[in-house]
This record gives structure tokens, sequence and C-alpha cells, in this order.
């Protein structure tokens, strides 16, 4: 209670019944109602009705009922309303309800015979002060009631449009919930296209394409987007505001409007939010007031939605511009029979097993696999097992927490969990512990990763595809590769033929990476002679097309002219007489092989200055797997 109606109620101290009995209508006032209460507080000074007006529209309504009682004074009621004082008039006697008289509201109490008594007229006067006061009060905790009911019903409609992923959809479901919420007949979000001076309507009845365009200087919108205020237009003015133009075309007539801008985080205005035609009578202060707080809502959803579009379709070009890239170049038996795999086994969700010499392709071919699949646009995941330590190789496939480790200063998602939903490529598979390869098999069983340092399980949808160069069978059995594991990615295997048995394709692979390679080096291609094509069909290819690809890129920076010598390519088999000697030689393949090796390995490392990570990449290797090739030649690596 404040302490404004204790005041009246100590007005009304002075008759002891009358003031018990006002402080029973005005505690039971919130649930008995306006009519009871007027009633009440009418009999309480010996009244037989009592009756709560307001001045509409040049006359009077009752707040209790639509309809004044029978014999209602008019005159009355105006006068107490014109002199701000407790009047009476016959049996009646009517007093303001508030202070300022501008409020328009009056208590009326009606008696049995005419009041006499200027204490009478105190006492209405004092329950009449303590009514507005009350019904203030009451309208006050309404309209907090109305709020709170209207911003929970705002978050459920927000959470609904958080949910949606698409901006057409969006726009309708933001549509209909405003004029679900503020009882409107339709409601139309403009997005300003300010390029071209445009404002952009969706969705819009009537319109062809439920899109509707106008200028971006017209009508209340164009008002809106111009000065960044909300408008209003009721029934009784401002009728010329409107472009009625807009309603030709529609076919339709508006009568009330309510718009208000549409803010980004940001807060720069980029549209509107516009109503149309309120159910019953004019939208309101209140419906104003709502509008705002769902246009502050629905520009953090259209902002994330157009965020998210905009994602999707970088990420879908992205992934279109990479399969296309994914080209597996060759027209020989052995490659249009691996083509013919692949379209079977992509859009399963088969493990695959890619087996094949170093540098034949088995990333290419993994890829292939991805891109052709209904996974294409998810991540595509590789990871090198043999240039993983055991000790941080749980970390790099399932991920830590921060803190987890010496390292660990931040969390981090691991492969699996990166890979979710698309694939993850897991290249020489044969090199991971037999420790690592315990912990892999668990999570290809459960589909469950759980962070180093963590204990919440997380779910991964990754198709995995492993490759090797290793024989695996052979491993099984000498107990270097778990039989289990084996079982469970050896579900379908795809081999790699080496190109020395495919001699038919390495003249398009030898112009396709030379294409390649001169485009991003800004020249002309040159042309291959006939005695280069010869000595490249002639070359065994102990690298595959790796080292092909290789000796293209050179070519493409290194050599001049517009053509391409068989000299060009001496250094396909080394420049010096020692290795023509090697070719001229009788040694067993595999001797021969070891050292042709051994000093491709040397001349990389030559050419780049001693520089290994740079000599790694050139031979098509990672820089663990070239010091392990060099340990497994003999040769000196000088890494310790």
């Amino acid at each position: 209670m404040t302490a404004t109606q204790l005041d009246y109620l100590t007005t009304l101290s002075r008759n002891p019944q009358l003031a018990e009995a006002a402080l029973e209508w005005l505690i039971d006032l919130d649930t008995t109602g306006l009519e009871q209460a007027a009633n009440a507080a009418a009999k309480a000074i010996g009244g037989d009705e009592g009756v709560l007006v307001g001045r509409q529209a040049g006359g009077w309504t009752g707040l209790n009922s639509s309809k004044l009682p029978v014999g209602f004074p008019i005159a009355l009621a105006d006068e107490a309303l014109d002199r701000e004082r407790c009047c009476r008039e016959g049996n009646w006697l009517a007093a303001p309800m508030h202070e300022r008289a501008a409020h328009g509201e009056l208590f009326l109490v009606r008696f049995g015979r005419p009041p006499a008594g200027s204490e009478i007229q105190e006492q209405t006067a004092a329950v009449a002060r303590l009514l507005g006061e009350i019904v203030a009060q009451t309208r006050r905790r309404s309209s907090e009631r109305q709020r709170l009911e209207r911003l929970r019903t705002i978050l459920e409609i927000t959470h609904q449009w958080n949910q949606t992923q698409e901006m057409e959809p969006l726009l309708v479901q933001m549509a209909e919930a405003a004029t679900k919420l503020l009882r409107a007949d339709r409601a139309s979000i403009f997005l300003w296209d300010k390029p071209n001076r445009t404002l952009v309507g969706r969705p819009a009845l009537g319109v062809a394409g439920g899109e509707l365009r106008i200028p971006d200087d017209k009508g209340i919108v164009g008002q809106v987007v111009q000065s960044g205020e909300s408008r209003r237009v009721d029934l009784a003015d401002n009728q010329a505001q409107i472009d009625r133009r807009v309603d030709q075309k529609l076919g339709y007539e508006t009568r009330t409007l309510l718009c208000v801008p549409l803010r980004g985080r940001a807060g720069e205005l980029f549209g509107a939010f516009e109503m149309i035609n309120k159910l019953q009578g004019n939208f309101t202060d209140d419906d104003e007031e709502a509008l705002v707080e769902l246009a502050a809502h629905a520009a953090v959803a259209l902002e994330n939605t157009d965020e998210r579009q905009k994602l999707l379709t970088a990420r879908k070009q992205l992934a279109d511009e990479t399969a296309q890239g994914i080209r597996l170049v060759g027209n020989s038996p052995a490659i249009e029979a691996l083509r013919s795999a692949i379209r079977r086994v992509a859009n399963t969700d088969l493990a695959i097993m890619v087996l094949g010499e170093n540098g034949t392709g088995k990333e290419v071919v993994s890829q292939a696999v991805h891109y052709l699949s209904n996974r294409r646009y998810q991540p595509f995941v590789a990871i090198n097992c043999a240039a993983i330590t055991e000790t941080l190789l749980e970390s790099e496939l399932f991920g830590h927490e921060k803190g987890a480790f010496t390292d660990a200063h931040q969390t981090r998602a691991g492969k699996f969990e990166l890979a979710s939903g698309g694939t993850i490529f897991l290249d020489e598979i044969g090199d991971l512990s037999l420790a690592g390869q315990a912990k892999l098999l668990r999570v290809l069983e459960e589909k469950i990763v759980v962070r180093v340092g963590g204990s919440t399980p997380i779910h991964t949808d990754a198709r995995v595809i492993a490759a090797t160069n290793q024989n695996l069978a052979d491993m099984v059995r000498a107990k270097k590769f778990r039989q289990d594991l084996f079982f469970r990615l050896n579900v379908v295997t795809i081999e790699l033929p080496p190109l020395r048995n495919r001699p038919e394709d390495v003249l398009l692979l030898a112009e396709h990476f030379l294409e390649d390679f001169c485009r991003k080096a800004r020249r002309r291609v040159p042309k291959l002679s006939a005695v280069a094509k010869r000595r490249l069909e002639a070359h065994t290819w102990p690298g595959n097309v790796r080292e092909l690809r290789n000796l293209m890129e050179r070519l493409a920076y290194m050599s001049e002219g517009d053509k391409i010598e068989a000299e060009d390519l001496a250094f396909i088999m080394s420049p010096g007489s020692q290795s023509r000697g090697l070719l001229e030689s009788d040694q067993p393949l595999a001797e021969a092989t070891e050292k042709y090796q051994s000093e491709y390995i040397q001349q990389a490392i030559h050419r780049n200055r001693g520089n290994m990570s740079e000599a790694a990449r050139q031979l098509g290797l990672h820089r663990s797997n070239l010091y392990r090739k060099m340990r497994q030649l003999g040769m000196p690596t000088n890494d310790g």
C-alpha cells in the first residue's frame, strides 16, 4: 500500500465503519474486479450503486462496464471534471479519481435519496482518490504481467527463429509470429538494398514471388529507414502518409500501420519491420514497444542466418572448386577401373583401405572418394600417422582440454572431432604404434572420442579412409598390426597401380602437370619434343606420379624457351656420369633402385643448400619421412 493510499484512508478513518469497508475492497480489488469494487465503495459511504467512468472521444464510458447505468448524469460528470472536485446533482455525487482531472476518470455514487452535508462529499472525494490510486496500481501490475507474458512469448518465438538456418523460411516465421503477437492482419520485413536504393519486402502477399520492391524514400517504410525512427498511422489521422500505390498494386487497403527500424549488432540500420491493420482499433504504445523488442531479436536472427548462409555458400563453392581440381588423369584400363571403384563406394559409409607405393596418389584417391560422396560439403581432414610421435598421438587424434599436459595452454579439438560429418584420412596407417592402434579401434567401434584430460564423450561421425604402402597382412602375421583393426579398416580395398605399370598415362600426366604449373608461373606452356616424350615414357618412375609431378614443376619454373628437349630431362636420371653409369650397369634392380634413390635425395638436399624441410617438400615427403628414408638407405642424416 502506498503513502498516498494511507492518506486517503486517514481521511476515511473518521468513519471507522467506512475505513474498515474501504480496507476490505482495497485488498480484494485485484480479485473482485472494478465493478464489485465500485459498488463496495459506494455502499461503504451509504450509497446504493457505484460506477467508475472515463472520458473517451468526447463522451463517457464505463471503466467497469461498457454500458453506463440508466439515468447516468452526464452534466454532473462534465461539471466534476471541469471543476476538479466532488459535485452533487439529485441523488448522485461525482468525484475525480485523480488529482489532475485531465485523466478524465470519475467515481459516481447513486444514493437512495439526495445526500446532504459536506462530510459525505468529502468522504466520496477521498474514496474516489483511493480508487484512482488502486486502479492506476492495478493497471501497472496488469501492464507488467502483460509485458512479462509478452517477453516470454518473444523468447519462445526467437528460440524458434534461431533454429532456422535458411533466410526465406525465417522471414515467413517472423511475419507470422508478429501478426499473432500484435493481433494484426499482415507483417513484412523490409531489407535495405542500399546500392540500388531499394527496400525489399518479404513476405509480400499477392505479389509474384512473394517479394515487394519499393524505393527507399517512399511511404512510411522509407521514412523509417531514412530517419531511423519508428512510425505509426492511426485510423483517425496520418492517412496521407500511406503510399496508396502499393495498396493498388496489392489490391489491399491499409488502415493502420506500425513500422520500426531493424538495426544490426553494430547499430547499423539495415531494414524495417512493418505491421499492417490492427484487427481491432489502432496500434498502441505497448504494440510499438513489443515490435521494437521483436525487431531487436529479429535483427540478430537475420544477421546470424545471413552469415551462416554466406559461410555455407562459400564452403559449397570451395568444395565444388576443390572437387573439380581432384582429377584422376589417365586413360589406362587400371585408371578406368579405379574410377569405377571410387564411384561405387563414394556414397557409402564403408571404411576404405587404399594401398599403393609411395607417390601413387593415395591421398588424391581419398579426396576423390570424399568429394564424390554426400559428405563433400563437410570437412576432409588428413593426418600422417608416421609423422606423429607416440606422446602426441592421442592429443592429435582425439583433442585435449586446457591444462591436460604441460603445453596444453588451451582446449583443442582433435582430428576425429574436426572431421565429424566428413572424412578423416589416416595416411601411413602401418606406422601407427600398437598402443595407438588400440585407441583408434575403440573410437572406430564406438564413434565416441574423449579429449585428453577430459571426461565428456563427444560423438563423431567421420568416415575413415586409411592408406599405406606396407603389406598389412604380413604385419598382422608378424604381430605388428592388430588383426581386429585390420578387419575394421579393410572393408573395401582400393589398390593403386604404380606409374610404370601404366606407361600410356605418362604423357597425359606430364602435360597436365606442366600446364597447371605454367599457369601458376604465369608463362606460356612449352611443348615436349618427340625425343623428350620418348624419354619420359622410357623412364621407370620409381617415385611414381609424385616424381613426375615434381619434374614438371621444376620444368615450369626453370626451363627456358617454348620447347622442352631431351637434355632438359637429363636430371631425371641424374646429370652426373655416375648416374649414366648406373643405368648402363647390370646391377640387380633392388640395388640399383636404392642407389638411384640415394643420389636423387642427395641432389634435392644439395639443390636446397641443406634445407631439409624444403628438400622434403620438393620430394613430396614429410620431413620425418625423409629422415626415415635416408636411414633406410644408409645415408647420413645428421639429425641427432
